[in-house]
């Protein structure tokens, strides 16, 4: 019976997590209807004239506005470069927040030396570090991606070092006791059992980064979207500006999307746990 079991389970995970991968256009839709019902109220109320088009354009005249931007490659072009700054950041970031995780979570030396002053870093407001950031580095790419990569870093390491200083004590008596070394330990207990919390921090990152991307791009640039909004608010082109907006807006939602599908890959051991009807 105990065999039959334990033959039974990596396959009952194996088909949870296959089920995972199809497309559900319900779900979707479902997920999604509130959002459609905002935009068909908010067209409605502009048609009607209950919503002054200088003050909030239509969602049809943002759509349109979008299309002529397109046509003149005015958005692809500070599309593409925004996408390189907030990548730029977010590798950074991320690279600088697990270095200091791994150093402050693995060692209780490393906690003393790194985990204060980044508590303190934290709680500094990132618009008060942009006049520091433009008379450090001047005025180029570089000050943008490391405001990017600033507030990137933040998440990934609390939730690395979470992740750490949580794996189970017996887990590594139990490494102990089979005689396994430091480094074996962290590779096969320590690094995996924290995956899920470091993946977690990286959904925070890419939300968090695009933040920050709007607060560089309206500081000393002459590209990116966030200078395409500040351009069109000289002008006062709401809808240029609602236009910027809703590409952040699909571009962390699509950010989003693919870290929870690089999470469903990595983490497909845990499988697919059910409460009740739900599946979480």
């Amino acid at each position: 019976m105990a065999e039959l079991v334990s033959d039974f389970i990596p396959e009952r995970t194996t088909v949870a997590a296959r089920r995972s991968w199809r497309p559900d256009l319900f779900g979707f839709f479902r997920r999604y209807l509130s959002v459609i019902l905002l935009v068909v109220a908010w067209q409605v109320s502009a048609s009607l004239g209950w919503i002054s088009p200088r003050l909030l354009a239509s969602p049809v005249q943002i759509a349109r506005t979008a299309w002529d931007l397109t046509r003149d490659h005015t958005l692809p072009t500070n599309l593409l470069v925004s996408l390189g700054r907030a990548a730029a950041g977010l590798a950074l970031g991320i690279a600088v927040g697990v270095s200091l995780a791994l150093v402050s979570g693995l060692s209780r030396a490393g906690e003393d030396i790194v985990d204060a002053p980044m508590q303190m870093l934290r709680t500094l407001p990132s618009l008060a570090l942009v006049p520091l950031f433009i008379l450090w580095f001047g005025i180029g790419e570089l000050p943008k991606v490391l405001l990017v990569a600033l507030g990137v870093k933040f998440p990934v390491y609390l939730n690395l070092y979470k992740g750490i200083r949580g794996i189970d004590p017996k887990l590594l008596e139990v490494a102990q006791t089979i005689g396994l070394s430091r480094w074996k330990t962290i590779k096969e207990i320590i690094l995996p059992g924290a995956l899920p919390d470091l993946l977690v921090g990286i959904r925070f990152a890419v939300g968090i980064s695009w933040l920050m991307l709007v607060v560089a791009e309206q500081v000393n640039a002459d590209s990116g979207i966030g200078h395409m909004m500040m351009d069109a608010e000289d002008f006062l082109r709401t809808d240029i500006i609602l236009v910027g907006l809703a590409v952040y807006a699909i571009l962390g939602l699509l950010s989003d999307q693919l870290v929870r599908l690089a999470e469903n890959k990595l983490l497909v051991w845990r499988g697919t746990r059910r409460v009740g009807k739900a599946s979480i």
